[in-house]
């Protein structure tokens, strides 16, 4: 019985041996990983993602090393600027493992070595530049120091793809400052907005006058040219007919005698002269209008001799009609220039000879013998 117990002692204790055994050969590693081992405390292999198999007892593995990009965010910085004011600056780092055997034995911790070469490096940066730059540098900034953290951090097998300036923090006070100067630009950036626009409304508005003012007065052109045109083209149609009707001295006359009291109608006609051929224009209806009595005198039957009284009396009223309209104009003249010579009676026109019927009816040779 004492036998039998301890043979299954043995048996179990061979067995869990040969599981730990088991379990310390054989290795899996996932993807994107390396496993650093060592045998008997040196460097033997690097064991790469799948099914790997160890000496049991002999190796070790030293590290496991994620090939992964990683992302670290530091904490907020304080740093100086070239202007000696204080901000706080925090920075964001990406970075991959490249070589698992160098990050593993080339340096104790990379990680807090990245940070501090970061924050360093930051400090260096920003202290060669003033606050209103190192705000509004941020590209120039992170070139430079992915560079300087790239050519440190090679040779311990790491490989940084890029910083990132995550905020850049002023004093409260100069961003009090600098909220007052953006407000101040800001209003005066209105204000020219503003001015530009009106100026450009007032140009516009300018534009349209003009081009009103023009096309006004081109229209005014045009309508004054077609007005003369109509008057020429009215004077020309005139003229033409009285040529083409040939009118005789006697209708001529008549016409100047109805045209005389339309002359002196205007009321800035101070002085008017009575002219020459007023005597004669008369002279000429009166022969008319004797010649024209003398032919109804000539018919014999007595409807000829009333025909012929009638008009000897339409001529006499009609010369009456004529030397009362002579006679007014003349008093209008004379009323006329009296006003403008200043109440004194002008002396160099003579008064017109009253016209009668009777002379109307002369001869005009009676007339000049009589004369």
């Amino acid at each position: 019985m004492n036998g039998m117990t301890i043979l299954g002692v043995l048996v179990i204790a061979v067995a869990l041996i040969a599981v730990i055994t088991l379990a310390k050969a054989v290795r899996i590693v996932p993807q994107q990983r390396q496993d650093v081992v060592e045998r008997l405390g040196k460097y033997k292999r690097t064991l790469n993602p799948g099914l790997n198999l160890l000496v049991p007892f002999i190796d070790a593995v030293r590290t496991k090393v994620d090939m992964r990009e990683q992302v670290v965010s530091f904490p907020p910085q304080p740093v100086i600027t070239s202007d000696n004011l204080v901000v706080s600056i925090d920075t964001v780092l990406y970075f991959k493992v490249v070589d698992s055997v160098r990050a593993t034995y080339e340096i104790s911790s990379f990680l807090q070595a990245i940070e501090q070469l970061t924050v360093t490096t930051l400090r260096n940066v920003i202290g060669s530049l003033d606050l209103e730059r190192a705000l509004t540098s941020r590209d120039e900034i992170n070139r430079h120091l992915s560079g300087v953290l790239d050519e440190t951090t090679g040779r311990w097998g790491i490989k940084v793809t890029r910083v990132e300036i995550k905020a850049i923090e002023p004093p409260a006070s100069i961003r009090d400052s600098m909220e007052k100067q953006m407000r101040a630009e800001r209003d005066r950036r209105a204000a020219i907005l503003t001015a530009e626009g009106h100026k450009q409304s007032v140009i516009l508005t300018a534009e349209g006058d003009k081009q009103s003012a023009v096309l006004r007065a081109d229209g005014d052109r045009q309508a004054r040219i077609l007005q003369a045109e109509g008057q020429a083209k009215a004077i020309r149609t005139v003229f033409d007919a009285i040529h083409q009707a040939n009118p005789s001295q006697k209708v001529l006359a008549y016409q100047y005698l109805q045209a005389l009291p339309q002359i002196a109608q205007g009321s800035a006609n101070k002085v008017w002269i009575i002219p020459a051929e007023l005597t004669k224009a008369l002279e000429g209806m009166g022969g008319a209008l004797g010649g024209l009595s003398q032919m109804v005198g000539d018919l014999p039957s007595p409807e000829a001799a009333d025909h012929a009284s009638q008009v000897e009396r339409e001529a006499a009223e009609a010369a009456q009609a004529a030397a009362d309209a002579a006679q007014q104009i003349h008093d209008e003249v004379r009323v006329a220039e009296a006003q403008a010579t200043g109440g004194n009676k002008p002396q160099g026109l003579p008064a017109p000879e009253p016209v009668t019927p009777a002379s109307l009816t002369e001869d005009p040779a009676d007339q000049r013998e009589r004369g």
